[in-house]
């Protein structure tokens, strides 16, 4: 991705708990670990320093950065994109990607699989199989 223009003060990380006297618990530091990777996590919360949105990305704190301009469209059209699928499918998804999160003993894998088999159970499975070989956009429910 290449960056173009000025970054606003706004766009700028920071956990500055080194500077608050604040406690970080194990959870949250450990899902920083597993984002960004140990040598990362320790840098911004030993340091509290505040990062540029370049930096964050490189990193992998952030997914994406845009210019400022472009950034309420992108958002509106990515969270309508997400909003027109199938709601049980992602509610699936959620749910999966929570699971594998937790350690392996803590994981319920049988709710995953019958989240997933409620979407092949579901009328927006035929809708939006119907849809793709009728090549129009699906209409899902829920249901």
């Amino acid at each position: 991705m290449e960056f173009t223009g000025d970054f606003s003060r706004k766009d700028r990380f920071a956990l500055p708990a080194a500077r608050l006297g604040l406690g970080y618990g194990y959870t949250g530091l450990k899902r920083f670990i597993e984002t960004i990777g140990p040598s990362h996590t320790k840098d911004i919360f030993f340091s509290a320093r505040q990062l540029g949105a370049a930096e964050a990305l490189a990193m992998g704190m952030v997914d994406k950065v845009l210019p400022e301009a472009e950034l309420s469209a992108f958002v509106t059209g990515y969270a309508n994109g997400i909003a027109d699928n199938a709601p049980l499918t992602v509610a699936a998804i959620k749910r999966a990607a929570i699971e594998a999160l937790k350690p392996e003993a803590e994981r319920d894998l049988k709710l995953v699989d019958e989240m997933v088999a409620r979407c092949f159970a579901s009328q927006d499975y035929i809708e939006g199989r119907t849809a793709f070989m009728e090549k129009r956009k699906p209409r899902f429910t829920g249901r």
